[in-house]
């Protein structure tokens, strides 16, 4: 980047340029108002433009990644991460720094009017610089994003493996849903965890809610009940559905070592009798 004016620029006009931009910004997020108070957004602006003003005024160049940047990408990021907690798009926070442009250029063409190739190349330089940071703000909101996204699924998966305690010493993990990897090693700690807990000896597992089980959800659910006998508690597999029997037979799973039950209430009957209870009407 050669030598610019833009510190000069925006030192001298900047109260014209933060209120240019907030009402650009304004506009573009007029169904946003209810998510973004007014404060918010002028202090947001305002700590922009001093960042970047900063950086400028050490000949930083374009590479946001220098040193000199640290301040405005620390600042871009966490601006990122709050616009992605109050649930804006990509776009709806890339256009904090892209709605800068017209102002910016405006005071610009205002400084540059007798001079076509310095407001050419001051333009370029702008350009080039602010397409950078709003590309890099996109990049931040949308990783915030998936690792929001990815902590919401490890919580709902924590949620959808709740693991009940029907009698004493009687644990009941009802499934529902598709069982994967990351879900099967979530249902085991759960269930680990419970028997440890609770001093079980005998866990329910139901899968009447699971869909299809094929080879790979049989042998997910043979290392749960593995993990069990190794914390010494057997475990009882209901839900075993006539379709799903004939296609454990199909695919050659072997669960013969298993005990399993068509319903949880056959389920919890054969639990009971393994602790010579029973349940008779009064």
């Amino acid at each position: 980047m050669s030598k610019t004016r833009l510190p000069d620029i925006i030192a001298h006009h900047e109260k014209e340029l933060l209120n240019e931009w907030l009402q650009h910004q304004n506009e573009a997020l007029s169904g946003r108002r209810d998510r973004i108070p007014e404060t918010q957004l002028r202090a947001n602006s305002q700590d922009f433009l001093r960042a970047l003003n900063e950086a400028l005024s050490k000949n930083a160049g374009a590479d946001i990644s220098r040193p000199e940047w640290t301040s405005m990408r620390d600042l871009l990021g966490e601006f990122s991460r709050n616009r992605a907690t109050q649930g804006l798009t990509p776009t709806e926070t890339a256009i904090f720094v892209f709605s800068f442009k017209q102002p910016l250029f405006a005071q610009i063409s205002a400084e540059y009017a007798e001079n076509k190739r310095g407001l050419a190349d001051e333009i370029w330089t702008a350009t080039e610089l602010l397409d950078k940071l709003g590309l890099y703000t996109a990049e931040v909101f949308v990783k915030n994003r998936e690792e929001i996204i990815l902590r919401q699924q490890q919580e709902m998966l924590e949620l959808s493996t709740p693991v009940v305690e029907l009698w004493h010493g009687v644990l009941a993990l009802p499934l529902i849903g598709t069982l994967d990897s990351a879900r099967t090693q979530i249902v085991m700690q759960n269930l680990l965890e419970a028997i440890v807990a609770r001093s079980s000896d005998l866990a329910i597992i139901d899968i009447t809610g699971v869909p299809t089980v094929d080879t790979l959800v049989a042998q997910h659910l043979l290392k749960t009940v593995a993990a069990a006998r190794l914390m010494g508690a057997d475990c009882i597999i209901s839900g075993i559905r006539p379709q799903i029997a004939q296609t454990i037979i199909h695919l050659g799973v072997d669960l013969s070592g298993v005990m399993t039950k068509a319903t949880l209430a056959d389920a919890f009957q054969l639990a009971l009798k393994r602790k010579n209870l029973t349940v008779s009407r009064s």
